[in-house]
């Protein structure tokens, strides 16, 4: 194993964990969320009469699902820097239209530390290749990221994910996911799963990492806060003992276009997490924004990087949550699910 185990793999090389600071572990500073074959497709440029639209449904234009521009990141991780940020990972990963090389020039200029994310997305950004390839043929390429990096960059991923599952899963996602888990296993990274739109889907993506020997205590669950909707089931996740990732934050519409979900506001994700709390998994919680559209962006009147500092940590506050518990959720448990294991 090549990686540097009790360290966190950033993009600009290894950093103690005691130097990560506030991690924001789910975002997008680089992505095009149009798939593959549809991005021919010319959107209109973002205007402000349009943000209502956006907002209300963030599909409707693929010029909002591409984040391209170097300035523009480089002027929000200063805002999130300026506002207490320390870490970001980026889990852009193949056919999201990564750009690790980027990421390398926004952490040198703004000084955020930017973690790497490796692995492959939904089936339908796959590279038709992947039909072909085995579970092991995947787990390698994810593999060479982590130990050598992307390409001939020298610049290594520090985390496995997103993993993207549909719902049912596609027989190609469950050959990556697995694969993702062999990764786990042998790299001592931690794994980030995208589940499907449905309750089952974090139990079905469990139950895998079981099957191939993963280690819950190394695994996240994505997008708890649209995937499950009652603190039951949300207890029944947290006893498979993987990371609960309320990821959303700042997504204040209960519209949703991808699935029929009402999706909760901020104040119902903090109530949650606060339940989960009494309940005994406060070292379990995860939390972050996962920005991947320009209607997000400051630039572009939207909340920015800066709002979990800003908006929901006073909020966590003023809802009875302790410094303590909150240094917890946004700087030691995402400093374990980083710190690469020996």
């Amino acid at each position: 194993m090549s990686t540097s185990s009790g360290k966190v793999q950033t993009v600009t090389g290894p950093i103690d964990p005691s130097e990560l600071g506030v991690v924001h572990p789910h975002e997008h500073l680089f992505v095009n969320l149009v798939p593959p074959n549809l991005r021919d497709l010319k959107g209109e440029p973002i205007r402000m009469e349009d943000l209502g639209e956006l907002r209300r449904n963030w599909l409707s234009n693929p010029e909002n699902l591409s984040l391209v521009d170097e300035e523009t990141s480089i002027d929000e991780m200063r805002r999130f820097k300026e506002s207490g940020g320390g870490t970001l990972v980026d889990q852009t990963i193949h056919g999201l239209a990564p750009n690790p090389e980027a990421l390398v020039r926004v952490s040198r200029e703004t000084g955020v530390h930017i973690v790497a994310g490796s692995g492959f997305y939904q089936v339908e950004y796959h590279p038709p290749e992947l039909e072909d390839w085995g579970v092991e043929e995947v787990t390698e390429r994810i593999l060479g990221e982590i130990e050598q990096g992307f390409g001939d960059t020298g610049i290594k991923a520090g985390l496995i994910g997103e993993i993207g599952l549909s719902w049912p899963v596609h027989p190609n996602e469950d050959k990556v996911l697995r694969a993702a888990v062999q990764a786990q296993r042998r790299s001592g990274a931690s794994v980030s799963i995208h589940p499907g739109r449905s309750e089952q889907a974090p139990f079905e993506a469990m139950r895998v990492v079981s099957e191939e020997g993963g280690d819950p205590g190394r695994t996240v669950m994505c997008h708890v806060d649209r995937t499950l909707f009652d603190l039951d089931s949300m207890i029944r996740l947290a006893e498979k003992g993987c990371y609960l990732e309320f990821d959303l934050f700042g997504q204040e519409s209960s519209f949703y276009p991808l699935a029929p979900i009402d999706m909760p506001n901020d104040a119902t994700r903090v109530h949650y997490i606060r339940q989960l709390i009494d309940a005994g998994y406060l070292e379990r919680i995860l939390v972050s924004q996962d920005i991947c559209a320009k209607h997000r962006l400051t630039r572009y009147g939207g909340e920015g990087y800066s709002y979990l500092l800003q908006c929901v940590l006073p909020l966590m506050r003023q809802k009875g949550m302790s410094d303590q518990a909150i240094d917890t959720i946004v700087k030691e448990n995402p400093a374990r699910v980083l710190t690469l294991a020996g």
